[in-house]
């Protein structure tokens, strides 16, 4: 019983995969789980309250209130009762209702107090699945934190073909179960990260800087805190998002703002990865006033930023310590020059001369070299699946530390 004492909220809505919502009941019974079901008023006509309760074990709500005594069904106890919500199947009426947040429904209230990690089942017809407005409320979504349980390509409702199936039970109980298996991954463990550009002032309005989105590094910021660490967060100027309870943010704009950032929280780390992308220069002197274009600038003179990952290799004791690399020749032969001047115990290899790798990408195209040097080298991905394979790399490394 994988499940046993976890608390599953399933939201059904008005879709004819809603057949399939009492298969899924049943097997997250038969693994222990306690369930409790949600459905919109309308989702009555495609799949019984009735089967729904019995099953479950459970009331079937409805309504955020009782008919009968008045009483509440209370959003916000369901909220905080899950140990994980599902919306499943998600039709493009509740679709949109979640991506803005309107709430009107015992559902749409119950997932707007949600405490615990939420994924969504769209499913719909293709036409409907394809719209942009749909798949900009899935993006939505997305960007929220929340989980996309993708829809699959088959036989519709309608007798078409196309994208828009909801997944079958049987592959939505296997995703909820590696959730709770990778949530224990490092529960217990501080990780440190860095994230996206530094910006070096040449005056208080001009800087110098890069091109980092910050997305990989938020990427794997996030995929540590679902699998149970608490992050510490040091992230340059970037509009990427967090959004997760595990993920502690602090802003910064300059290097030697990001290495005292890394001094308050390093020792107390288990885990420490570098992966932001740090100006090597800052300017000499920087005015106190914006340098007009008629009064002349011959040149900046530049000196040295702190050397971040390089102190933190001198310094230290028990932690993993984790860096990056982002190369544009010889990339083999300056990562591993690079691990082994910094003390680092394994160095994440990115080179721009691979399509669709490195700055302002949604993919990336990694290697990871160990200690060893040995190279282990993936294929090009989404950069949530490039932290997943780093987390999944760091996991084995602690095992063999352990």
């Amino acid at each position: 019983m994988r499940l046993k004492g976890k608390k599953i909220l399933i939201g059904v809505t008005a879709s004819i995969a809603a057949y399939k919502i009492p298969i899924l009941v049943r097997l997250l019974k038969k693994e222990g789980a306690e369930v409790q079901v949600i459905m919109t008023e309308s989702s009555r006509d495609f799949v019984s309250q009735l089967t729904l309760a019995t099953l479950s074990g459970r009331p079937a709500f409805h309504l955020p209130f009782n008919t009968q005594d008045g009483s509440w069904n209370s959003h916000v106890e369901f909220g905080l009762w899950a140990d994980l919500m599902l919306i499943a199947p998600l039709s493009a009426a509740t679709l949109s209702k979640m991506a803005h947040g309107q709430s009107d429904n015992l559902l749409t209230t119950t997932y707007l107090s949600a405490k615990c990690p939420v994924y969504f089942a769209p499913a719909m017809d293709l036409d409907m699945f394809a719209h942009p407005s749909t798949q900009k409320n899935i993006d939505t979504l997305i960007t929220y934190g929340n989980h996309l349980i993708a829809s699959q390509t088959g036989e519709l409702a309608s007798g078409l073909c196309g994208a828009g199936r909801m997944e079958e039970p049987e592959k939505i109980l296997e995703i909820i179960l590696k959730h709770f298996k990778k949530k224990a991954d490092f529960e217990g463990k501080k990780v440190l990260l860095t994230a996206g550009p530094t910006y070096e002032a040449i005056d208080p309005v001009r800087f110098i800087g890069n091109y980092s989105s910050g997305r990989m590094g938020y990427a794997i910021a996030h995929e540590f805190a679902e699998r149970g660490a608490e992050v510490i967060l040091v992230s340059g100027p970037s509009n990427q998002k967090v959004n997760h309870p595990n993920i502690q943010r602090l802003g910064v704009q300059s290097a030697q703002q990001m290495f005292e950032a890394c001094q308050n929280f390093y020792n107390s780390a288990d885990i420490a990865i570098l992966a932001a992308a740090v100006a090597d220069f800052r300017p000499k002197e920087v005015p106190t006033h914006k340098i007009k274009k008629e009064d002349g600038l011959d040149t900046i003179q530049l000196v040295p930023t702190v050397d971040i990952l390089k102190t933190l290799g001198k310094q230290k004791k028990n932690q993993l310590l984790i860096g990056f690399a982002l190369e544009t020749s010889n990339e083999f032969e300056n990562a591993k020059r690079k691990l082994q001047e910094k003390n680092c115990d394994a160095i994440v290899l990115n080179s721009l001369q691979d399509a669709g790798a490195g700055f302002q990408h949604d993919t990336n195209k990694i290697s990871i070299i160990d200690k060893s040097l040995q190279q282990t080298t993936f294929e090009l991905k989404s950069k949530s699946d490039v932290a997943s394979d780093i987390c999944d790399f760091i996991l084995q490394m602690t095992k063999k530390s352990n």
